[in-house]
């Protein structure tokens, strides 16, 4: 797998939002790995731990740090870079974040998103475009039954909704101005990736199940956890970080046909709660206990969702390696790799990517 994504990836320019973001991050050392020349644009790392100062990720491209919002900026950069490929990762990523700050959520994903096409649209080269979305794009009903990429759209919280609305303007942009039947014309082939919940080193937003497990175990504190019943398609950040690289190197192939959305999360086998989850991290972590922090006005969040990725594995070739269980695994390697050899977790975290590119 790494020869066929360095044969596709090297020495091309790769325009790459949210690149000081966790999933960014991963990105940016990966595409380093293959011989991208990557610009980054994004805001400041959020956390002084996250990946990207981990790793010291400006020495991997050059990185703009501005907001997606500034429509005239991002326009600038892109256009000055002439890129072969996009990848856009910049976004609100946090459900229970965006009901602090619904309207900014709104902005950045739906109207980001937008900024970002309207400058694709000016620019006159060939260029591949993969753009990020999520799993939680579906109107949610919370049933055992697969979410397939034709089902209908949705969003209760305003991230869900805000992610929803980025894949309207997409699919307006695609339709007004990338249409598929018009490509030799425009050349510009436009993708969706949807992704489930993603877990790995070098996270350290607020509110996702990973980290705070991570900083209780590591501070022995006990675990505190909300839903735990709930079930989501967790898988590790390798997973759908590749998946988006092999489809940009599809779209490359064949850039009419997979003009589509995808998904791209675990086997509908492997699905676990988050007590589950948890369990999984202090057995392997050695020692640690949790309680259900109960919040009468906790904002909704929804209960189960599993994805249908049978697309993905019959047109993109692309399947999940690993369960949620090595998913679990290799996050907590990382974060104590972190915690006891900080300034090998560049290397670590390289080594990480071999050994799943190589498995």
């Amino acid at each position: 797998m790494f020869d066929l994504l360095k044969e596709a990836y090297s020495e091309k320019k790769v325009f790459l939002t949210g690149h000081t973001g966790f999933k960014g991050a991963w990105m940016l050392k990966l595409l380093s790995m293959l011989g991208a020349q990557v610009r980054g644009y994004a805001l400041a790392p959020d956390h002084p731990n996250n990946l990207y100062n981990a790793i010291d990720g400006g020495q991997f491209c050059e990185s703009i740090i501005e907001d997606i919002r500034n429509k005239s900026e991002l326009t600038r950069q892109l256009l000055d870079f002439q890129p072969d490929f996009v990848f856009h990762l910049a976004a609100q990523p946090l459900v229970r974040l965006s009901y602090e700050m619904p309207l900014e959520t709104f902005e950045v994903n739906a109207v980001g998103t937008a900024n970002l096409l309207d400058a694709v649209r000016k620019l006159k080269k060939k260029c591949q475009v993969v753009l990020i979305t999520t799993d939680k794009v579906y109107h949610n009903n919370e049933w055992l039954y697969p979410y397939r990429e034709t089902d209908r759209l949705g969003g209760y919280d305003p991230y869900s909704a805000s992610k929803a609305c980025a894949e309207l303007v997409i699919d307006s942009y695609r339709n007004s101005f990338f249409n598929p039947n018009h490509y030799q014309q425009h050349q510009k082939a436009i993708a969706v990736g949807r992704a489930g919940n993603v877990i790995g080193g070098g996270d350290w937003a607020k509110d996702r199940l990973i980290p705070d497990v991570v900083l209780a175990l590591s501070t022995n504190q006990t675990i505190k956890i909300r839903n735990p019943k709930s079930v989501r398609p967790w898988q590790h950040v390798l997973e759908p970080i590749v998946a988006y690289l092999i489809l940009g190197k599809k779209l490359v192939d064949n850039p009419i046909y997979f003009n589509q959305s995808y998904n791209f999360g675990p086997f509908s086998t492997d699905v676990l709660s988050v007590e589950e989850m948890v369990n999984l991290a202090i057995g392997f972590w050695g020692n640690g206990s949790f309680i259900i922090d109960d919040v009468d006005d906790a904002p909704h969040e929804a209960g189960l969702l599993k994805l249908d990725i049978s697309k993905a594995i019959t047109e993109l070739g692309w399947y999940p390696k690993m369960s949620a269980e090595k998913a679990v695994q290799l996050s907590l390697k990382w974060y104590r790799e972190f915690i006891l050899n900080r300034s090998n977790i560049c290397f670590y975290t390289e080594s990480q990517i071999l050994e799943y590119l190589h498995d």
